[in-house]
Formats: structure tokens, C-alpha cells, sequence
């Protein structure tokens, strides 16, 4: 292809992009226009198919700037994903097809919500890695099933935030060769040049990561096309140091930070037009011969998963068909789940359940931020990452949880990420994408509350229930015991759209007796009852046992009670009000004991025993004796 033809391409990507800031009166027209040039030659490499933005051999564009929405609508329209003109004219509109960033599920062909700068370029390693775990299981050396790349756009932003760091240095230590940053160069960010917040080599800063590092003029398309060739055949994870101006071709606002976040102006876009070679008149237009060479894109890329499609009949061995089946098909029923018949942890029954799922679903992987052995997450003699199904994220929570949710939606994986439950404030802007994208990623959390004991407050969560608790479409379960936990399990494997967190505690809890109504799998349910209670305790986790010892002492006493043990907050909300009113006798006084803040349950209770203070360092059953979780504390409190 010419380059004069690349140069009209690339202006009607700039002048589409333009076209939909200044309609919606909102966006950022300056890296779509800046990038535009290295999204035609991108165009050239990248195999993947409109037809079916699923199949599984695609390679995975990820645009970890999700502000670029210019360029990355207009691309999705001219590769032929099914937006029309129309959407690039709604953006940023109600109910459009093209929202202010991109969200996975809302606009097809979009592979993940970047949201927050950052979490791309982690998301992109989680796909790296999925690729990389797929191919050890599936591919020989006479067939690569998968044999993908994956690509990811980026920014300044997203190189400072420091989540790229942990993710670059899992990439460069695990060699993956498959993945391609290309970093938009172009010196400016909201408040005016780099040059006031950073000067760091970030050439130097990748190579010492592991990592191979080229550099190109990013409006050369000679020099962008030998950059991204020789990236495929490195052996390293590669960054392109692509040199770019912001809003190139935009006339006097070119190069300027003005242009990052606000409308060109109707002036300075048909100035830039007319400059092109462009009709100054007419807006959201595109040449049928550009959008000739975009559209190639559908038969391209169906011709070539058709050929995928093909070889996968060929293969020489068929375990490598059969490992896929597998792999794509997990069979829940194989999973032969633990009975627990005396006290222990909850951290230790998880452990347990997720060896058992793990040996039944060849999918099932995960680790954690270097504290399985206080977590109980090693699956045993099951491996390390790639060939084996232990990864060791290292001390990374927040690329830890980035890179999870891309493997999640990388396609038949089914993974999760682990670490002390004080330490989810690392992780938590991914926590809230999973939630918001609907991600199957299984969050476990251990050291669920001041039975830390002796590492003190600054270890001891006391908010982050009723922090995550709060999240939509986001399912906390803190089990009370080992069956609890495996109820847990049971839901949450079939919750293909949402997140799931289990929160586990470090001390022993007593095994609970059988439910009296309901069932854990509603979220909450009648644990023990009297005819005449006049008083409902309700709980999760440790808490529980200590609801049960209350009623015993309470009955000693003449009282009668209730206890409810409420495993998954989030989902008892949701059950109707006839079964919650099953469940909560509504004559009762009603109080909810839970050693954290709590705030929460008074949507039922009267009354909530919980934490006002960030705990203290002591052996657990002194702190909870100091702050009333005791039964004389309790009954002190209620009677």
C-alpha cells in the first residue's frame, strides 16, 4: 500500500475523531489524531476477524488510554464491528453504542474496560499470559493452536501510573514474547508537558524490566511497520517508543495540551481539512476507497480464522483437540468437594475447595501476591505458570487483579487472585472494573477482620466489608464454616457475569448445625430458632458461632432468639421480600454482630455491634474480648 493512501487513511480516522468531540461538545481528540498513523500500519498486522470478534486465535487489541475513544470508535466502524455513522454521531450520548470509554460488553468488539490509565497495559499482560498458559496446554511443536499476539496502546498516563510498573515486571520476567506496548510518545499531558512530572529513561526503565525496547517515528509509516515486524519476532516482551504529536494535523492547536481534553473548534477542524485536502464542508465523511481498505478487514479476517478453524482438524495429536475441548468446556460435575467434620479456618476449607475444583477443571488457575502459604491457595502438584496452574504474582496486588480480569475474559480460563483481605485496597480500582464488566474473577481474601490479631490496625480490616459490600453486581461471601464455603463455591462458579470475593478468616471456626429455613445459596438463612423469640442475631463468618453462644446464654436467661448467619450480604438483598421476611421475624428486635464497621446492616437491624476504632495489636481473643465480641459483651450490649 502507498503511503500517500496510509495518509488518507489516517486523516479520516483524525477527522472522525474530531468530528464526534465537536459534536458531542466532550472528549479528547488529541492522541485519536496523534495515534491515527500507527493505527493504519496496526491495521496491516493485526488478525482478527469482525464476523466473530470472539474467536479464540484473535489477537487482542487493548487501548489502555480508554480517553482515545475517537480512534478507537472509528476504528471498530471502519473495520466493519457494526457501528455506523449514527454512533460515531452519539458519542458520549445517552443509551449510544459509544460511550465516553470503552466498556466491554456495550460496544462489540471492545476486549476489555480499561477504565482508570493503567490498567490496560495490566490487562494486556493478563492476556499475554492467558495466551501463554493456553499454548502450553494445546500447542506441539508441529501446531501452534495458539500462537497470538497482543497489543497494547498507551500513553504517558498510563506509563506513570504506577500499576504499569508491577504488570511490565511480571511481563519482562516471564519472557512474554507475545505481547506489543506501543507507547504514544508525545510529551503532553492535561496540565502541559511531561517535562512537569516526569524524566525518567523509559527506554532504560523497560529494558532493566526484561524488556526489548525500539523506538520509531510515530507518523512514519516505514518506520512504524519495521517497528511492529521486528516486535513480532522478538523474543522479549517489546515496548515501541513511538514519537508522536498530539493532535497532528489540527493546525495551530497541533502539539498543544488544550487539545488533549476539549472540542478542536468547527474552525480550526475545517482549517485542518481543507489543509488535508479534505471537503471542509462535510463532517463524519469517509472516501469509499478508505473505507475499501478497512473493510478488508472482514474477509481477511474471516479467511483467516477459517484456516484456524481448519488446522484445528488436522492436528497430528489428538490429545491437543481433546485438551481444548477441555479446557473450553469445563464440567462442574467432576468436582468431588471436601467434607469438613471439625474445626478449622475458613482460610484452610478454601484451600481444600480450590484443590478440588482445580482437579476437576483443567481451566481453573490462580495465585497469589506472594502469601499463598498464609492464604492456603497453592494448588498442589498442579505446577508453576506457564505449563502449571500456580502463577506467583509477586508483591503486586493491583496488577495482580488487572492482569486476573483479563484472564477471565480471555476466553475459557476461570481464574483467581488472592492476598490478605486489608491489602484489597491495592487492588481495588480492578475489583470495581470486574464488578462494572461483569468478570467471572474469583477474589479470595484471608484475615478477614481484627482476628489479624498481632500485626495490628494497620493490618486489620475494618471497612473493606462494607466498602465491597456496596459495589453492584459484586458478591462478597464470608463463610462461617467449611460447608458455608463450599455453598459459596457452588453459586459463584455459576455467576458467569459477575465478580465473587471470599473472605476467610485465620482463626479455627466450629463446624454450624444444619439450617432451620433457607439455605446458604440465598445469602442468608435461618440458623436457629425459637417459637417465641423476641430478639434475631444476625452474622457472617466468625461471627456466628459467637451469634449461637449469645442465643445459648440468652435462653439461660429466660430470652428467646433467633440466629441468622448472612454468608453473602449482597445476595440475600436481592431475594424477595417474602423470603427475607421467612427468614427475619419482623416482631423481633434485630441486631446484626460483626467485628467491622458494619454500617450496612441496619437496612434489617435495630441495633449493630460492630467496630468503631482500626482495632489494635494483640492476640485475637484478646481483641475480641477488648472490643465486646464476647457473649458477655454482647448480652451487656442487647439486654
Amino acid at each position: 500500500m502507498s503511503n500517500a493512501m496510509r495518509k488518507k487513511m489516517a486523516d479520516s480516522i483524525r477527522f472522525l475523531a474530531a468530528d464526534m468531540v465537536q459534536r458531542a461538545n466532550s472528549g479528547h481528540p488529541g492522541a485519536p489524531m496523534g495515534l491515527a498513523d500507527i493505527a493504519v500500519i496496526l491495521s496491516e498486522h493485526l488478525n482478527h476477524n469482525p464476523k466473530n470478534p470472539s474467536w479464540l486465535n484473535r489477537d487482542r487489541l487493548v487501548f489502555s488510554g480508554g480517553h482515545a475513544t475517537g480512534l478507537i470508535y472509528s476504528l471498530y466502524y471502519l473495520w466493519g464491528y457494526g457501528l455506523e455513522i449514527d454512533d460515531l454521531k452519539n458519542f458520549r450520548q445517552l443509551d449510544s453504542k459509544t460511550p465516553g470509554h470503552p466498556e466491554y460488553g456495550h460496544t462489540k468488539g471492545i476486549e476489555i474496560t480499561t477504565g482508570p490509565l493503567g490498567q490496560g497495559i495490566a490487562n494486556a499482560v493478563g492476556f499475554a499470559m492467558a495466551s501463554k498458559f493456553m499454548g502450553a496446554q494445546v500447542n506441539s511443536d508441529s501446531a501452534k493452536v495458539i500462537d497470538h499476539k497482543v497489543y497494547c496502546l498507551c500513553g504517558d498516563g498510563d506509563l506513570e501510573e504506577g500499576i504499569s510498573y508491577e504488570a511490565c515486571s511480571i511481563a519482562g520476567h516471564n519472557k512474554l514474547d507475545n505481547l506489543i506496548l506501543i507507547y504514544d510518545s508525545n510529551r503532553i499531558t492535561i496540565e502541559g508537558s511531561t517535562d512537569l512530572s516526569i524524566s525518567e529513561n523509559i527506554r532504560l526503565r523497560f529494558e532493566a524490566q526484561g524488556w526489548d525496547a525500539l523506538e520509531c517515528d510515530g507518523h512514519n509509516y516505514d518506520e512504524i511497520n519495521t517497528a511492529i515486524t521486528t516486535a513480532k519476532g522478538n523474543k522479549k516482551p517489546t515496548i515501541i517508543i513511538a514519537h508522536t504529536t498530539i493532535a497532528k494535523c489540527a493546525g495551530k492547536l497541533e502539539g498543544s495540551h488544550h487539545s488533549h481534553g476539549a472540542p478542536l473548534g468547527s474552525e480550526v477542524i475545517a482549517e485542518a481539512k481543507a489543509a488535508a485536502g479534505f471537503d471542509a464542508t462535510k463532517s463524519f465523511h469517509v472516501d469509499e476507497d478508505v473505507m475499501a481498505r478497512f473493510r478488508c478487514a472482514i474477509e481477511n479476517g474471516d479467511l483467516v480464522e477459517r484456516e484456524w478453524l481448519h488446522s484445528l482438524k488436522t492436528l497430528p495429536l489428538m490429545e491437543q483437540n481433546e485438551t481444548l475441548e477441555a479446557l473450553q468446556n469445563p464440567d462442574f460435575s467432576r468436582i468431588t468437594w471436601p467434607t469438613f467434620d471439625k474445626a478449622d479456618a475458613t482460610r484452610n476449607t478454601n484451600g481444600k475447595i480450590l484443590n478440588a475444583i482445580a482437579k476437576a477443571l483443567p481451566n481453573f488457575l490462580g495465585g497469589s501476591a506472594d502469601l499463598s502459604p498464609s492464604n492456603k491457595t497453592e494448588l498442589i502438584d498442579m505446577g508453576v505458570y506457564p505449563k502449571g496452574r500456580n502463577i506467583y504474582f509477586g508483591i503486586r496486588e493491583h496488577a495482580m487483579a488487572s492482569i486476573t480480569n483479563a484472564i477471565a475474559l480471555y476466553g475459557p480460563l476461570m481464574p483467581f487472585s488472592a492476598t490478605f483481605f486489608v491489602f484489597s485496597d491495592y487492588l481495588k480500582p480492578a475489583a470495581r472494573i470486574a464488578a462494572l464488566s461483569g468478570i467471572q474473577h474469583f477474589f479470595v481474601w484471608t484475615h478477614d477482620s481484627i482476628g489479624v490479631g498481632e500485626d495490628g490496625p494497620t493490618h486489620q480490616p475494618i471497612e473493606h466489608l462494607s466498602q465491597f459490600r456496596a459495589l453492584p453486581n459484586f458478591y462478597v461471601w464470608r463463610p462461617a464454616d467449611g460447608g458455608e464455603n463450599i455453598e459459596a463455591w457452588k453459586i459463584a462458579l455459576e455467576m458467569k457475569s459477575s465478580p465473587s470475593a471470599f473472605v476467610c478468616s485465620r482463626q479455627n471456626l466450629s463446624i454450624l448445625p444444619s439450617a432451620v429455613k433457607g439455605s446458604a445459596a440465598k445469602g442468608g438463612y435461618l440458623l436457629a430458632t425459637d417459637e417465641n423469640a423476641t430478639i434475631t442475631l444476625m452474622a457472617s463468618g466468625s461471627e456466628v458461632e459467637l451469634a449461637l453462644k449469645v442465643k445459648e446464654a440468652l435462653n439461660a436467661k429466660g430470652v428467646k432468639a433467633d440466629v441468622i448467619s448472612v454468608p453473602c450480604y449482597d445476595l440475600f438483598i436481592e431475594q424477595d421480600k417474602a423470603y427475607i421476611n421467612s427468614i427475619i421475624k419482623q416482631d423481633t428486635k434485630k441486631v446484626a454482630i460483626e467485628a467491622a464497621r458494619g454500617l450496612e446492616w441496619y437496612r434489617f437491624a435495630d441495633e449493630v455491634i460492630g467496630m468503631d476504632t482500626f482495632g489494635a495489636s494483640a492476640p485475637a481473643d484478646k481483641l475480641f474480648a477488648k472490643f465486646g465480641f464476647s457473649v458477655d459483651g454482647i448480652m451487656a450490649k442487647i439486654i
